[in-house]
């Protein structure tokens, strides 16, 4: 088995380094991720300027490359260039926060998922419910390990991936994995004006998340709850119900 592992966190991140040692005990590993932080980036890709690629080294990983790009962009480069076979896998994680609801759709993680199943590889995105660098990376990644594991053995179908998010408990509170659907997310004060030494306006994206579910079925309820939260997204974005709407209001030129 070889897995392609990438990130938005960058390449020194925590998160990918524990991931990668975590799965070189049941594959090869090449790890292809930014050179530095590119969160929410969406499914950004570069065409304005050349990608510069640089060798470094990862405990764990056969290979490892850094790349001045976007998430998108490593996988799209990997699976396009750098990589001789295409790999059974493409794992994004462990991003350091979550990713849940309609907060994917900005997610650098989620997209260098989506970017390995356009190219036909099985993928799945790995978040972990915290902002720091603390002691919970072990349990995500030994998940992660299982869902490996799973993939290998049942597949995905085509065009489908995996998000799945992990709460910040020990491994004995984990109150066992659930499959979610995506919940709805807002934020309250997105917005913080703020005035520089010189005088001038400036505004700081932050705001307060407003989880707007209770449904227990939700990504956004699981994770809450305690629970390991697993959701099948496709990036098919079309809605069939509506086609048939439109097919009635009798469009002509």
């Amino acid at each position: 088995m070889h897995l392609l592992i990438t990130n938005d966190d960058g390449i020194y991140a925590k998160g990918i380094r524990v991931l990668a040692k975590e799965l070189s005990m049941i594959a090869k590993i090449t790890l292809v991720a930014p050179d530095r932080e590119r969160s929410a980036t969406g499914h950004a890709i570069t065409v304005h300027y050349p990608l510069r690629v640089e060798p470094v080294s990862v405990d764990g990983a056969a290979d490892a490359y850094a790349v001045d790009g976007t998430p998108s962009d490593c996988v799209k480069l990997s699976l396009e260039a750098l990589l001789p076979d295409k790999p059974t896998m493409v794992i994004s994680g462990i991003n350091r926060g979550p990713n849940l609801g309609t907060d994917i759709l900005y997610s650098g993680t989620v997209s260098a998922a989506v970017e390995g199943i356009i190219h036909g590889v099985p993928s799945f995105a790995i978040s972990l419910d915290c902002f720091d660098d603390g002691p919970y990376y072990d349990v995500a990644a030994a998940i992660a390990k299982k869902v490996v594991l799973k993939i290998n053995e049942h597949g995905l179908p085509p065009g489908v991936l995996l998000n799945i998010n992990v709460p910040t408990v020990p491994t004995e509170k984990l109150r066992g994995i659930k499959i979610t659907t995506l919940g709805t997310r807002r934020y309250r004060n997105v917005f913080d004006k703020r005035v520089d030494p010189r005088g001038r306006t400036y505004y700081w994206l932050a705001g307060d998340v407003i989880d707007l579910d209770d449904d227990i079925d939700t990504d956004t309820m699981a994770v809450k709850d305690g629970f390991v939260s697993i959701t099948p997204v496709h990036f098919d974005l079309t809605d069939y119900r509506v086609m048939e709407q439109l097919k009635n209001w009798d469009l002509t030129i």
